[in-house]
């Protein structure tokens, strides 16, 4: 690209889906990831394989460092693709995709190993093994919905949340470390569950009647 698109002075509502980064001497300008999303959501084929192209190696480096086998994080790094492709309505536009194509990217390598496992010779151990497999997958699945969720949070009350879920903090610590009253925090916590499973809800993935706290995958965002 040897002319640099100059959007810096236009009061077009789509100026803020736009991403500067420097190329050589000219520069170029990148389409947001936002942008490539609405557009793969509009089965724009070609704007998916921008998005592949452009995170390819950060998803296949992750794959590899838990596989330890070229293929295999090939085949993981492409199925990790295929569920970002079937999910991407659930990401927030307004939020980074790399913690998410992270997540993705670790629990389908995860899941790799585990099938490792299951072809293994055959042994008296072999239906219990399928049947934690198939369990592991669940508990996959249901981290990317939680990780998803947590993202469309207010900052506070995920904040909160994690601390208290994922940290087992009492309400005395979080109130310290956010620097407000326990009620404050009881609230904030109180929210963030009825928020979490109302999304999961939306997205089917817990029964309509469910009333009780979505579990809370361990790291999810660190």
């Amino acid at each position: 690209m040897s002319r640099r698109q100059d959007h810096s002075t236009s009061g077009r509502s789509d100026a803020a889906d736009l991403q500067r980064t420097l190329t050589g001497a000219g520069g170029a300008v990148l389409e947001s990831d936002a942008s490539l999303a609405r557009r793969i959501l509009a089965q724009d084929s070609g704007a998916f394989a921008i998005l592949v192209d452009r995170y390819h190696d950060f998803v296949f480096r992750i794959c590899f460092a838990i596989l330890r086998h070229r293929q295999d994080a090939e085949d993981a790094t492409q199925d990790t693709f295929s569920r970002v492709a079937r999910y991407l309505d659930r990401w927030d536009p307004r939020r980074p995709i790399q913690p998410w194509l992270a997540t993705v990217a670790g629990n389908r390598s995860r899941s790799h190993l585990a099938r490792r496992k299951v072809y293994a010779p055959l042994s008296a151990a072999a239906e219990p093994q399928s049947l934690a497999t198939r369990q592991n997958h669940a508990a996959d699945a249901m981290r990317e919905e939680i990780v998803l969720a947590l993202g469309n949070l207010p900052e506070r009350q995920r904040i909160a949340f994690e601390c208290f879920h994922e940290h087992a903090m009492s309400y005395a610590q979080i109130s310290g470390q956010m620097r407000c009253p326990i009620g404050t925090v009881k609230t904030l916590v109180h929210r963030a569950r009825l928020s979490l499973i109302e999304q999961l809800r939306q997205r089917e993935v817990v029964p309509a009647e469910s009333t009780d706290t979505p579990p809370q995958p361990k790291g999810a965002s660190k």
